[in-house]
């Protein structure tokens, strides 16, 4: 892992088990099975969804992008504020925001079905 996505796990312990794991050349962050961030490039995005996405825009802060054939495909997730990166409060207020969005879009592992 990155020195980076190594700083970003440690600042947001206080929020839980969060993890990093490696995919697409980047880092899916996790807290228990709920991906709520990713990086690429050294570079942090936090889920959005309408229930934060005005503080996200506020601050103009713009969406993982990336291209894929001919098209650029825009993902729910925006670069987080530079300046939370090195504050850990602000980080896990922003991260905890985020983690409320990845719960409200359910987009979690489904859980095996159980058999009789």
């Amino acid at each position: 892992m990155s020195e980076f996505v190594d700083h970003l796990v440690e600042a947001l312990e206080p929020l839980g088990p969060v993890r990093a794991r490696r995919m697409f050349g980047g880092h899916g962050i996790y807290l228990g099975d709920v991906m709520f961030a990713l990086v690429a490039e050294d570079t942090l995005y936090l889920k959005v969804d309408a229930g934060n996405r005005e503080a996200f825009e506020r601050l103009a802060l713009p969406p993982f992008t990336y291209r894929q054939r001919d098209r650029t495909v825009s993902l729910s997730y925006h670069r987080a504020p530079a300046e939370a990166i090195d504050d850990g409060e602000a980080l896990c207020q922003w991260a905890r925001s985020a983690y409320e969005a990845a719960l409200r879009s359910g987009r979690r592992r489904p859980t095996p079905k159980r058999r009789r």
